[in-house]
């Protein structure tokens, strides 16, 4: 039976088609050595094994087999009965993941955008739980200016004008600040600053415009807005705050196989998960 390419399993009444190859991932497990028929548990009915357990939370076993990686729904939540048929299966480095639940469970991420106009100048600070997003949101944000004469500073073709891209502000991992409008420099000079945001190629010197767009971003990026507030009357700050639940990064089993040595015993894990 191990010389078999193909194998049919039925768990619970749900069938499920898979390469022998995959379920021998760890040569320890039950599911490796059923190939054998070392194992009484599974029946062979008709060319398919039969195993009297949890389908639904099998796909999720299956899932794991063919990537090496945990990486559950988001609102998932029988992190124990998965533990508990990872165990029967003989997963045991997937057991030892499920038992982790802090590390698969997703988490709620926070953003904070506050904006502010002064005369003619618009000013932004976004501050970010998570400083993976904010670093990423910091990729898609360029902020150009220029020096320009007071008759052509409003030109509505700033691309065509001599235009130097300016590092964002990083105050901390977690936090950007940046402006956009103009300000007098000397005599009638002007220092235009324009806001790009990938993937919007628009260049865009209107406060209101930027925040707009920035938004509308952030909405198309899974965030929700769940606050809009006043910080300052005076200074005229406002404040929008957005949620979002951030799935985990995925968490990887990494089995080196050695002559001699079984796949459970050499497991181990990696994780790639940033912004903690």
């Amino acid at each position: 039976m191990s010389n078999r390419e193909v194998v049919v399993l039925s768990v619970g009444g749900v069938r499920f088609v898979t390469r022998a190859s995959t379920l021998q991932q760890f040569p320890e497990s039950r599911l490796a050595r059923m190939l054998n028929n070392d194992d009484r548990e599974f029946k062979l009915v008709n060319g398919e094994f039969f195993v009297d357990r949890d389908g639904t939370l099998f796909s999720y076993i299956m899932d794991f087999l063919r990537t090496l990686q945990v990486s559950l729904p988001t609102d998932f939540s029988d992190y124990q009965r998965l533990q508990r048929e990872a165990e029967f299966y003989g997963l045991y480095p997937l057991a030892d993941l499920l038992s982790q639940e802090h590390l698969l469970k997703p988490r709620l991420e926070i953003l904070e955008v506050r904006f502010s106009v002064q005369e003619m100048q618009a000013f932004f600070r976004i501050f970010g739980s998570c400083s993976t997003t904010v670093e990423t949101l910091a990729e898609q944000i360029t902020v150009f200016t220029g020096q320009q004469s007071g008759q052509s500073w409003n030109s509505p073709f700033p691309s065509q004008k001599p235009l130097v891209p300016l590092p964002l502000e990083r105050p901390s991992h977690h936090d950007m600040v940046f402006q956009c409008g103009t300000d007098y420099s000397a005599g009638d000079q002007f220092v235009a600053r324009y806001v790009s945001i990938k993937p919007d190629n628009r260049k865009l010197i209107n406060g209101t415009n930027v925040l707009g767009l920035l938004l509308d971003t952030l909405l198309k990026d899974g965030f929700r807005l769940v606050s809009t507030r006043t910080v300052s009357s005076e200074e005229k700050v406002e404040c929008y705050s957005f949620e979002r639940m951030k799935r985990p990064a995925g968490l990887t089993i990494t089995v080196n196989q050695t002559p001699g040595s079984s796949g459970v015993a050499q497991a181990k894990r990696s994780q790639v998960q940033k912004g903690k």
